[in-house]
């Protein structure tokens, strides 16, 4: 593959991405809940059985002190709690709310409808080929934006 080539593949990956997490948002944004792409990457990692601070930290790449700000903020718009930590009295356990779980569930049906409206360019066929040769390149790893 030519340089230029890699390069056109990396852009369309990187638009197709970009333009997923915009719809997203737009999507959950229009079932009632408000926030911003950085919940989601939170949520993921916070689903289902909670996180600390300094795990939800690695798991987005950012220091203590931000992730730590964003757990405020999730706090304070009642998508997540802190509890007490099963194991570690030292720690707090971050866990997601019944709310929280609502604006999952719509993140997940806003991502199905994008995903359809793929499916309405390419073919379901076609889709299913590209869900299949997207996980044989990137098969594990945390879901993360890439500030």
């Amino acid at each position: 593959m030519q340089k230029s080539e890699a390069l056109a593949l990396a852009a369309a990956l990187l638009a197709a991405a970009g333009d997923l997490t915009r719809r997203i948002d737009d999507g959950v944004e229009a079932r009632g809940f408000e926030g911003r792409p950085a919940y989601g990457f939170a949520f993921a990692r916070l689903a289902p059985d909670g996180a600390t601070v300094t795990e939800l930290a690695a798991h987005l790449g950012v220091t203590k002190q931000a992730a730590s700000q964003l757990v405020d903020e999730l706090v304070r718009k009642g998508y997540a709690e802190r509890r007490p930590h099963p194991v570690d009295a030292r720690a707090r356990l971050v866990v997601l709310t019944e709310r929280g779980r609502d604006c999952t569930r719509a993140a997940e049906e806003a991502a199905a409808d994008a995903v359809r409206a793929w499916t309405e360019v390419l073919g379901e066929g076609e889709v299913r080929v590209l869900c299949d040769r997207l996980a044989r390149i990137a098969p594990c790893g945390p879901l993360r934006p890439t500030w």
